[in-house]
């Protein structure tokens, strides 16, 4: 039964823990009453960086009501002169964990606090993968056998990089796209992903070649630095551009949106100030007739987080989603979000639905990687 905000007892912040897993950095916020909440912080690249900045905030946190989520995240973002990815990422690891709390504390999904359900379930997309043409065909047919009705790829070889001319490099991206395409029968659609590895008026000429193949979507097709230049390729390209998995603010999805920068706007939630930065992106993109494809390369608490906002948003297009039934992902979560033919239940019990499984978080580690980007023929770095 859910309980009247009348009816809850007071309890204030007592601890945050946080777990460095895999690429991953995992946040639970322990409250006086007892009550948990879990949530990630989405600057995968920096892992370590990011606890830190979690840490800096537990001195303000501590002590204090855990209903309170836009005054905290006010708060933590505007008291520095700095904001960016780091301070993005530990307030949306915070954010997501204090709506955790809230919801359980109700005994309520958190969808139910942030204007209830639009849809029962979601529509994911996986990802397909191939060194070769076959690999890369092979994949895509197994992921559509899987019950996937969207499946998103890069259209470029692993050594796009060491490519001798503009036409072997699009020539190429061209064959992939179209035995994909092929191979797919109608039966899912092909999601078109650039990773940021051409400039505009490279991914402007390649689409150009793919449009006959009717990608939903074209993903990050130039570095989101430009809004005005996004807009641009969106216009020329004749695709529909999705991108903002970098933003780490709605201010940056603002600028994008204002220049028609993109048919669909790529909220991660576990950046761009959690659920409630995301929500808000996506009221913005629904005055703009976008829809939402959330980002999601991370664990199953952002898939989990993902689902939450993509039931109570009338905007919702696709899910990203990388796979929870394979180690580590699988040994995660107690309960996992349900998939059924390429769409995820929305879950009906409190709060985000899952929690994290004590034993496998006591065995998993950070994974170590290296910074070693892709470099060109002629010595310099490329974008991957």
């Amino acid at each position: 039964m859910t309980a009247r905000l009348s009816n809850l007892s007071p309890t204030r912040i007592e601890k945050l823990e946080t777990f460095l897993i895999e690429r991953w950095c995992l946040l639970r916020i322990h409250c006086e009453d007892g009550t948990v909440g879990t949530g990630e912080a989405g600057v995968h690249g920096w892992p370590r960086p990011t606890a830190a900045m979690i840490d800096e905030m537990t001195s303000y946190l501590v002590g204090r009501d855990p209903s309170t989520i836009e005054h905290h995240a006010q708060a933590l973002q505007r008291h520095s002169h700095f904001m960016g990815a780091l301070v993005g990422g530990a307030i949306s690891a915070i954010d997501i964990a204090l709506w955790d709390i809230k919801a359980k504390r109700y005994g309520v999904p958190i969808y139910e606090l942030m204007g209830g359900r639009t849809r029962d379930r979601v529509r994911c997309y996986m990802h397909a993968k191939g060194d070769t043409l076959d690999e890369l065909v092979a994949d895509a047919v197994a992921k559509k056998r899987q019950g996937f009705t969207a499946i998103r790829f890069s259209p470029f070889a692993p050594d796009y990089h060491l490519r001798k001319s503009f036409e072997e490099w699009v020539s190429e991206a061209e064959r992939r796209v179209g035995a994909v395409h092929e191979a797919l029968q109608g039966d899912a659609d092909i999601c078109i992903e650039l990773h940021r590895q051409m400039n505009p008026a490279e991914s402007i000429a390649l689409a150009q070649r793919l449009r006959k193949f009717h990608p939903y979507f074209y993903e990050d097709p130039m570095l989101p630095d430009s809004p005005a230049m996004m807009g641009d390729v969106q216009a020329r390209s004749g695709l529909p551009v999705a991108t903002g998995e970098r933003f780490s603010s709605i201010f940056e999805f603002q600028e994008l949106l204002a220049n028609n920068g993109c048919a669909y706007v790529r909220p991660d939630v576990c950046l761009c100030m959690g659920l409630t930065g995301s929500k808000k992106v996506a009221a913005m993109a629904e005055a703009h007739h976008v829809k939402v494809i959330p980002h999601n390369p991370l664990s199953p608490i952002s898939t989990a987080a993902c689902v939450q906002l993509d039931a109570c948003i009338p905007n919702f297009a696709l899910q990203e989603y990388t796979g929870e039934s394979d180690p580590p992902k699988r040994d995660m979560v107690v309960q996992p979000l349900v998939l059924k033919d390429g769409y995820l239940e929305v879950p009906d019990a409190p709060g985000l639905g899952i929690e994290l499984n004590d034993t496998a978080l006591a065995r998993l580690r950070l994974r170590e990687v290296v910074t070693e980007p892709p470099i060109g023929r002629d010595g310099s770095v490329q974008d991957w």
